[in-house]
């Protein structure tokens, strides 16, 4: 009896300071392309179980990163640590590359048309509006746990084209991303390099 109390007051305590805005929500999310442009899948997945995924037909390792934070920003309120192998996501909002992108009127620093627009700028405006999300690069194929799930989530929903979404992964799943599309895959293997913007996104 003692047990079951205790563990309600805990849920009950978790509970108010979810309310309160005090508990940081962290997901981890991944992309993977079959060719660059080829099918595409994006995943999401919380530590606590709860995951996400889905595929593009016709798309590209840089819009399937995209596709997968988006789609974490959009399935979670309240404050929420986004984790991502990309650099190409987490640097964006870490060192506000849409800030020049917008004062360029949406031109990279090559005066370029920034690519993926139409996922870029929703995904922005949501971000800013909420105010509560952040973002943490994680290295690619490095041994983390829930970055090797998210990865093999993303490279099956590239696979199979379907949507997918549960309180728990799946107990099996396919393969990791062997596509070679991927930044690690690059020779970008960490998140120490400073870029004014996306230039360095010409090796996709």
């Amino acid at each position: 009896m003692l047990v079951i109390l205790r563990e309600l007051c805990m849920s009950v305590v978790c509970s108010d300071l979810w309310d309160a805005g005090l508990v940081t929500t962290v997901v981890y999310t991944d992309g993977a392309c079959s060719g660059n442009p080829g099918p595409g899948g994006w995943a999401w997945a919380r530590v606590d179980g709860g995951y996400a995924s889905g595929g593009e037909a016709h798309s590209t390792n840089q819009r399937m990163e995209i596709m997968a934070a988006f789609e974490a920003v959009k399935s979670h309120q309240g404050p929420l640590e986004v984790v991502s192998d990309s650099t190409y996501v987490v640097h964006c909002f870490r060192d506000r590359w849409h800030d020049g992108w917008k004062r360029r009127g949406w031109k990279n620093s090559q005066r370029k048309p920034v690519a993926n627009r139409d996922l870029w700028e929703p995904f922005i405006d949501l971000v800013l509006s909420r105010g509560d999300v952040t973002f943490r690069w994680v290295k690619g194929h490095g041994g983390d746990p829930m970055n090797d799930l998210v990865d093999r989530l993303a490279v099956e929903a590239a696979t199979t084209q379907r949507e997918a979404a549960g309180s728990q992964p799946p107990t099996t799943l396919g393969p990791p991303d062997t596509f070679g599309t991927g930044e690690s895959a690059q020779g970008i293997v960490d998140d120490s390099r400073v870029y004014p913007d996306d230039d360095q996104l010409s090796l996709f």
